[in-house]
């Protein structure tokens, strides 16, 4: 069964949300409060006069907390008036070393409480994990069940010259230079990595810099270490920390409660205050703070376009190429017309970071800027993490990562799924306008993360196969119903297909998820918004168009919601998918050439075509054990489990004997052999063979080909089925009689190998860490009938190659099959 938690879980991990886990709250102490704990054991009056703490030499930054740099210590002048008030405290990795994580990589996130108790200011942890409102009975067993832990104490150094707007001074630097875990390195990662201590003369501060609702740290740490990941010779590793204090609103947000038929990034809550019999957790949005203005509020209950009180502004980094701002730009602001589905026109608007000149105190890291980050890095990627309040999911800041080497990864797609019907495709530089279009869809897809939405693997297989092939229906509707999805482009249409569009535009679930999520409900707030939303839902339910389809991790269970894969029958998008594939490596060469150029985009573009292929060949045989999920709930009728039908998995055997482990002969070309290796074509083929062929005989599917034939009877495809069927198409030789070429002989030893590995070991054992995560079909191998059809296949094999072993004129083909004989009699028949 797919574990809906588990994967909810994950999607925050592979996207980069920045939510915290919700905890409760204490009532805060009104800021007057904290005159009356500054009486302790020692008076104001006693302590050292301002201006011999904060020196004529200090450098001083105002902000949240006015920051003052004397010599190498930092010291905090935190108002009174801050004291009590709650602040998420996000630690990101800036930079690191190769193996560590990667720049932008949340380590923990935290919500913290600055105290003054007498004579001391206290950092706490706040827990906004359980809940229950202060109006119940509850409330006071749920507070002391969740006492706030003391992360550092720090001496009052001296007060404020103000007298009025009153001020406490406390030296800060051993929070950021010693070893404390909280604002460092994970305990996970100190495991993986043998960490013994930090090492403190390697370790400093870099920056601490101040801003009006926020306070950025970057400070470097480096650790002993007895398994460092990368320059071991230092017995060490170095990293630098960026921690972001963030000022969370006054009044928090109101909430909108999750349903997971619509996907979303959510942050959860234990509530002990409602009504049912046991402790619930309930979930709620991570999304913008999107309100109509008073005045115009009439207007939006009209069904007119109003705009919001404040509109979410991205900014672009000074650092992004001039030339490709345009691009980003337009992603951003395609997200104008979902926005318009939710009743906002002007909802969301890209503007140039400002220059120096015109604003010198700009910072991308002022929380009260969300900017589009230019990095100058290796890593072909983009991400886009939020910073959320864990009281209300009101998401406060996003920024999004791009990485310069994301264009390779856009130009690897791009070629390899498109040029065999795509001129502007057929080279490995692309013309400015053609990047710029891949750049805009990429922005498009990560400023969705930065609104709330997680990928949406169900949404393309809601258009049919041919309907990709088509110019009218591709043009007005994409590739996929959701710019969510990994649909990527359009890798169906072939070149007899004309002027197709090759990649998702905003599409139709993603003007719904928009609209579900920030529609404001007049007059509603909270659980009485729940009955309208769940209508929303009602009105769509049984549209593919509509449907969220989970990302999954671990293996694919459901096969309608797979990364990477178009339409609605994956053997004949495979197939199609193939026939360009084709197309393309006999043009490889000249699509590549460059006079005085080595062949290294060859080498790389050919790899980019096996990838390809391999993604097919997954989409595929995730059908065989496949289980559909379709979420549901009691006012629907219907399954929300279902298992793929006989005839498809059957399709998928077939499909994967003829394109796969028949040799595929059309990617064995010694054109491009001869420039790029001096031998592995053999290997290469062999192991994308196993690969898929493990992939088939893994534990968990044959479990769900075992629990299908008991739900369906005859109308399942068993695990017998499939086992006879794999075993007749991998050894079809030894029917007929014919020699078995050298890529045939590795396919059939990776067989054996497989069948003696499910003959003689377990189901792996999923890592603590990863139990959440991870969504597989468990079995109880040595209990279950896998070892008896297992040895039942393998003494039917060995019977048909006894007889057809005489009738084998190849030498090659009579040793082979007498060394397999000899491998299964050492399978069923082990030597004690």
């Amino acid at each position: 069964m797919i574990k809906k938690q588990g994967l909810r879980l994950m999607l925050v991990a592979l996207s980069l949300s920045v939510s915290s886990c919700a905890v409760f709250q204490p009532n805060a102490k009104k800021s007057g409060t904290a005159q009356s704990e500054r009486d302790g054991d020692k008076k104001d009056g006693d302590l050292k006069p301002y201006a011999k703490v904060i020196t004529k030499d200090a450098k001083s930054d105002e902000g949240l907390f006015t920051v003052h740099r004397v010599d190498d210590n930092y010291f905090y002048e935190i108002p009174d008036s801050l004291f009590n008030r709650e602040m998420l405290t996000v630690t990101r990795i800036a930079k690191t070393a190769n193996g560590i994580g990667f720049g932008g990589g949340k380590q923990n996130t935290q919500v913290h409480r600055w105290q003054r108790k007498g004579d001391k200011v206290l950092l706490r942890v706040v827990s906004y994990e359980v809940f229950a409102a202060d109006s119940l009975p509850v409330h006071e067993a749920v507070r002391n069940s969740n006492f706030e832990p003391i992360i550092q104490s720090f001496d009052v150094k001296t007060v404020g010259k103000d007298s009025i707007n009153k001020t406490t001074v406390i030296d800060v630097t051993d929070l950021y230079t010693k070893d404390v875990q909280a604002l460092g390195l994970p305990d996970g990662t100190r495991k993986r990595f043998k960490v013994s201590r930090l090492d403190e003369s390697r370790s400093y501060i870099d920056t601490i810099r101040s801003y009006p609702e926020n306070i950025e740290i970057r400070h470097v740490k480096t650790y002993n270490a007895g398994e460092p990941p990368s320059n071991s010779s230092t017995g060490s590793i170095s990293l630098e920390f960026s921690n972001s204090m963030i000022l969370l609103p006054e009044v928090p947000m109101e909430r909108r409660y999750f349903d997971e038929r619509v996907g979303w990034f959510t942050t959860e809550q234990t509530d002990y205050g409602l009504a049912a019999q046991k402790s619930e957790t309930v979930e709620f949005l991570d999304r913008w703070r999107l309100e109509v203005k008073d005045e115009d509020m009439e207007k939006f209950k009209n069904g007119e376009l109003v705009e919001p009180k404040e509109p979410i502004i991205y900014y672009i980094d000074r650092a992004t190429p001039e030339k490709w701002v345009p691009f980003i730009k337009e992603g951003i602001e395609d997200w104008q017309v979902a926005f318009e589905a939710a009743g906002f026109k002007n909802a969301i608007l890209a503007k140039d970071a400002p220059t120096v000149e015109e604003d010198p105190d700009w910072s991308p890291e002022d929380v009260r800027y969300s900017v589009v980050r230019y990095l100058a890095s290796p890593i072909p990627n983009a991400n886009g993490p939020h910073v959320s309040d864990p009281r209300s999911g009101e998401i406060l800041e996003s920024d999004i990562n791009w990485y310069h080497n994301v264009m390779t990864l856009l130009r690897n797609w791009f070629f390899v799924q498109t040029a065999a019907i795509n001129p502007d495709a057929q080279d490995v530089a692309f013309k400015d306008e053609v990047m710029g279009r891949l750049i805009r869809f990429v922005s498009s897809h990560e400023v969705g993360h930065t609104l709330g939405l997680p990928h949406n693997m169900g949404s393309s297989v809601a258009y049919s196969v041919e309907n990709l092939r088509s110019p009218e229906f591709t043009q007005e509707f994409g590739t996929a119903p959701s710019i969510m999805d990994y649909a990527r482009f359009n890798y169906v249409a072939q070149p007899e297909d004309g002027d197709v569009a090759l990649m998702p535009n905003i599409g139709p679930y993603d003007k719904y998820a928009i609209e579900w999520g920030y529609r404001p409900i007049p007059e509603k707030e909270g659980k009485e918004e729940k009955e309208i939303l769940d209508e929303w839902i009602l009105e769509r339910a049984g549209d593919p168009m509509y449907r969220f389809g989970a990302q999954q991790s671990g293996g694919v269970i459901d096969p309608s919601s797979q990364t990477e894969d178009l339409g609605d029958d994956a053997m004949l998008a495979s197939e199609y998918g193939i026939k360009n594939l084709k197309r393309i490596i006999p043009n490889l060469i000249e699509w590549t050439a460059e006079d005085g150029k080595d062949y290294e985009d060859l080498d790389d573009l050919y790899g980019q075509v096996l990838s390809q292929y391999n993604r097919y060949m997954g989409h595929v045989a995730a059908n065989i054990g496949g289980v559909y999920e379709y979420t549901k709930t009691y006012d629907q009728d219907g399954a929300v489990y279902t298992h793929v039908d006989k005839d498809t998995q059957e399709r998928a055997m077939d499909f994967l004997q003829e394109q796969l482990f028949e040799t595929p002969e059309w990617m064995i070309n010694q054109d491009i052999f001869n420039k790029i290796e001096f031998d592995g074509n053999v290997e290469r083929i062999r192991s994308m063979q196993q690969r898929t062929m493990d992939n088939i005989l893994d534990f968990g599917r044959m479990a769900r080909l075992m629990e299908n034939e008991e739900v369906n009877g005859k109308e399942a495809y068993t695990l017998l089925d499939m086992m006879t069927e794999l075993r007749k198409g991998i050894w079809s030789e030894v029917y007929s009689g014919k020699r078995i070429d050298r890529y045939r002989r590795n396919l059939q030893r990776a067989y054996i190998e497989r069948m003696e590995h499910l003959m003689n070991e377990e189901q792996d054992e999923i890592p603590a860490r990863w139990r959440n995560w991870i969504n597989r079909s468990e079995v109880n191998v040595s209990q279950s009938d896998i070892r008896p059809v297992v040895r039942g296949e393998l003494n039917s094999l060995e019977r048909q190659i006894k007889r057809s072993l005489n009738r084998s004129g190849d030498t090659l083909t009579r040793y082979h099959l007498q060394d397999i004989l000899k491998r299964i009699d050492l399978i069923l028949n082990p030597i004690k």
